[in-house]
């Protein structure tokens, strides 16, 4: 059976006209403005490249809605998973949708010029169902495979499950009546066409993340949540088990077993956190790895290192990679998904596997060595010519405008 995220839209196809006249942006989306996701951080460029331009742009998101009732109802999701993780994940979808609606709905009849723009299938499912006639709905696509594959990599949901199978058969039904999708990486668009074959009939682009990228390299400095003392290394990502910052432990205790004990800052939260923090305990590098939680600040934290390590199973893209090449780190990172392609192996960093911790420390070993400066130089040129925020995000903006106004009423 799909999942029924609040009803459906029976108009999606485009008309063959434009506004000559820039649309105002409306991003739809059913997280927070803020926070530690790459959807998050996202949303936040595109917002504050918009802005700066002058352009008309609004975040509508549930936390939107006025409701008195919005914070006790999405607070029992957590009284929910204890007893049924499966019932959690849809407490949350359903949930976020039905108060995304009313807050998008209120803001698009207010503005009929609008062009939406969605950060997941389910903002967009509510998209298709709010919007006025006109409005042409665009998707970015940051899911890695499908929103069904990331609950199960959670731990959340059963691989195949019925309510798996629901989400993969929602989004099915979403993808082909959008008017646009943004795909963060090649690997992304690849991989949800060949799922969803439907899709290939609907316009795309392929445009990379957006990052801040300093003017110049920017010098190693002390982080201000640390100590005076430059870090060795540092990963960012929520801490669960896609994420696998096991692996960077593993390999800090080989680099131990060699004489060698470099720092590790890691930055993020999640449910992972005190598995981790046991695992760093049990093979004797506690004192050399700091846990920093959520922080709001991750280019600061970055500058004060010498090398990124990333050690994800997936990702569609990897933001934070980008993030780390920006501030001029050489990273490390596993030919996973997008991922992979963010890295020119011995000139901007290094590829590792990971069912080998030895071969990650004889890699972290050589950089720590010596070879760290130059290629987070080399790496700092790629994401000012790749990723730098004005750019993408007036890709991003040319490819909104560009989409023709929908047709028919709904």
């Amino acid at each position: 059976m799909v999942e029924n995220v609040l009803g459906t839209d029976a108009h999606a196809a485009p008309a063959l006209s434009e506004s000559p006249v820039a649309r105002r942006v409306v991003i739809a989306s059913v997280m927070r403005e803020r926070g530690g996701t790459g959807v998050q951080s996202h949303v936040a460029t595109v917002l504050d490249h918009l802005r700066t331009e002058g352009r008309a742009t609004t975040l509508v998101t549930p936390f939107s809605h006025r409701s008195p009732l919005l914070k006790p109802v999405f607070a029992a999701r957590f009284v929910v998973r204890p007893l049924t993780s499966t019932g959690a994940v849809w407490w949350y979808r359903y949930w976020h949708a039905r108060f995304l609606l009313a807050p998008l709905r209120s803001e698009l009849l207010a503005h009929p010029d609008a062009v939406i723009y969605a950060q997941c299938p389910v903002s967009a499912a509510i998209a298709l169902r709010a919007r006025q006639p006109g409005q042409p709905v665009v998707m970015a696509a940051h899911f890695n495979v499908s929103q069904a594959d990331e609950w199960a990599d959670k731990g959340e949901l059963s691989a195949g499950g019925r309510y798996f199978r629901s989400i993969r058969a929602f989004e099915q039904d979403v993808l082909p009546r959008l008017d646009g999708i943004v795909y963060v990486s090649a690997f992304a668009r690849g991989v949800v066409e060949d799922r969803v074959p439907a899709v290939r009939r609907v316009p795309s682009v392929v445009v990379p993340n957006p990052v801040a990228v300093h003017a110049t390299p920017p010098a190693h400095r002390p982080s201000r949540h640390g100590s005076s003392k430059h870090g060795d290394l540092v990963t960012v990502g929520a801490l669960e088990p896609r994420k696998n910052q096991r692996y960077l432990l593993e390999v800090l205790g080989e680099l131990a077993a060699r004489g060698r004990r470099p720092t590790l800052t890691v930055v993020g939260d999640g449910p992972d956190r005190r598995a981790l923090e046991r695992r760093a305990a049990e093979l004797a590098v506690a004192d050399q790895v700091r846990f920093l939680g959520y922080v709001d600040d991750v280019p600061t934290v970055l500058a004060g290192h010498r090398v990124y390590c990333h050690a994800a199973r997936m990702e569609s893209f990897g933001i934070a990679v980008a993030e780390a090449m920006a501030a001029g780190l050489p990273v490390v990172v596993a030919p996973v998904g997008g991922v992979g392609d963010l890295v020119d192996p011995g000139r901007t960093g290094e590829l590792w596997p990971l069912d080998d911790p030895a071969a990650g420390a004889e890699i972290l070993d050589r950089l720590l060595s010596g070879e760290s400066a130059v290629m987070g130089a080399a790496g700092w040129a790629v994401a000012r010519d790749r990723f730098a925020a004005p750019t993408i995000c007036a890709r991003i903006d040319r490819f909104l405008q560009s989409r023709p106004a929908s047709r028919g009423e709904r």
